[in-house]
Parts: C-alpha cells; structure tokens; sequence
C-alpha cells in the first residue's frame, strides 16, 4: 500500500497541490524579488526537468514552478539548492520579505532596502505563527511596493534639516515638496512640520545641498489586502536606527504571537482587542524598551 502523503507537511515547505493528484506547485524564497543569473538559470533548468517548462512569477514577488510530482520534489530541492536558489513557505508562517529597489538602484530611495529585506529575512523567515504574516519595504514615499498592505510595512523616508547658508533661494525644492510643507519668505525657506511626510524630495531636488536628510523607517502595523482590505496604521515616529527597528519589529510579531487566535489575521487581532495593547509595547520598544 502506498504511503500517505503529509500535504500539509509539503505546503509548509512551499509545495502547493493542484488538482492533478500528486502534483503541485513548488514556491521559491526569492528575497526582496533578487536571483542572479545563476540562479535564474537553475530555475529554468528545474522547470525543464522535473515541470513543464515554465515558471509563474508572483504578485509577491516570488516565483513558482508548477506541474513538480510529489516524487521528484527532495531531487528538485537539492539541485535548486546547488543553484544558489532556496524554497519558499506557505500556510501560518512568516513568508518572503518583498522589497522594491530601493537607493541601491532608484534614485527616489532613501534606505537600502534589499540589505533589509534580506536582514529581516534571517530574523524572520518561516516562524510559525497563528497566521500567515507578510512583511514589505519600500524605498521612499513613492510606495511601489505598498508597504501598508503588509502586517509590517516599512517605508524609507528622512529627517531634513535646512541650512540657510548653503542655499540660493531658487526654489525649486518649494516646488518639489508635494505636501506644501515649504514656503519661501524674503529668500528664505521654512519648513512645516506638521505636514512634512519625510519624503527628502527637498533633500534630492536641491542643486546645493542646502537641505540636509538623515535616513530612516516609517513602520506601519496591520495591513490587509483581499477579501478584507485595511491600510496599515503608523504608531511610532519615523525610526533612525536598525536597532530600534528590530526591537519594534520583534514587539510587533510577539505581539501578535501571543494575542493572536488560531488562523487570526494580525489585523483581525487588533479589530478584536484594539490598538492600544499594540501600541504601548511597540511604544515601549521605540523607546528602548525600558
């Protein structure tokens, strides 16, 4: 008699059965949406083998590899493996960090975001939880990768400081700041804070440097996107240090691991027992945890 097959084992390990008995759908870790050449190559190399010779690329930047048997899915691990190329997760658990480019390669961006993808995901990756649990970064405010559609989106952005003396009263960094958080007056410019999004497109607009930006992240808590769609809620100030991130970060997932009910989104928890529980232990970690 054949043995029974532990789906459920297969799907936390990124197989996903289709209809096709004993087939499925294998998912790949691609972190922050990066493979080099060597491993896109073994990928196309795998499909060819062990599927039909095509891939699926992801809304989450991931990519799949369909029509893979059951049989074959220990040698399609161990030869994506040697590629350099690992596998993904499904069903409760932390899943692929997604990243868009960040300032490595667009001009817009103010952190580099593929170094903390790939950060968060050694941090992260896997972790079983009451449910599924996404996190997202972006780059700067332009928000390709809809950082607030996430359980945990961060978003780069800075803190400007203006230095009169360096400036020129052109202008345009007046008429760059999309939230009118700028005004000129007799030559001088002044900054509301208040409206100031810390977008640092004064930062990237000024042709003397006259506005100084210091990198950080803008962390939101609680997306949704489906069935449900809910825009994840800042509830710390912008954050200057990776350190601090990671202590708000793991307060946010403990967070949810503790307060959580079996197959609960994060954002249901918080419908169900409001913000502020959340909100005084990311607070309390923002702030040093003391």
């Amino acid at each position: 008699m054949a043995e029974a097959i532990d789906y459920k084992a297969l799907k936390a390990g990124g197989f996903m059965k289709q209809v096709q008995k004993g087939y499925g759908s294998l998912r790949l870790q691609v972190i922050g949406g990066n493979l080099d050449a060597k491993a896109i190559k073994t990928v196309a190399e795998v499909a060819e083998k062990y599927g039909h010779g095509y891939v699926h690329m992801t809304s989450r930047q991931g990519i799949e590899i369909p029509f893979i048997h059951v049989n074959d899915l220990q040698k399609v691990k161990d030869e994506l493996k040697e590629g350099g190329v690992g596998t993904g997760v499904c069903g409760p658990r932390v899943r692929t960090i997604t990243a868009c480019q960040g300032s490595e390669i667009c001009p817009s961006g103010c952190i580099d975001t593929y170094t903390l993808a790939k950060e968060l995901d050694a941090r992260y990756f896997g972790r079983e939880l009451p449910h599924k649990f996404k996190f997202g970064v972006t780059g700067c405010q332009n928000n390709c990768l809809k950082a607030e559609e996430n359980d945990v989106g961060i978003k780069g952005g800075m803190t400007v400081e203006y230095k009169e003396d360096a400036c020129i009263s052109c202008g345009v960094c007046v008429k760059a700041c999309r939230e009118k958080a700028l005004t000129m007056t007799d030559g001088k410019v002044e900054i509301d804070r208040t409206k100031c999004n810390n977008c640092a497109r004064c930062v990237k607009s000024c042709p003397t440097d006259a506005w100084e930006g210091t990198p950080g992240y803008i962390v939101s808590f609680g997306g949704t996107f489906g069935n449900k769609i809910y825009k994840a809620e800042e509830l710390v100030p912008i954050i200057r240090d990776k350190e601090t991130l990671f202590r708000v970060t793991d307060a946010a997932i403990e967070y949810f691991e503790a307060n959580a009910n079996p197959s609960e989104r994060f954002r249901a928890t918080l419908q169900r027992l409001g913000d502020e529980g959340l909100r005084k232990v990311v607070n309390k970690a923002y702030e040093g945890g003391n």
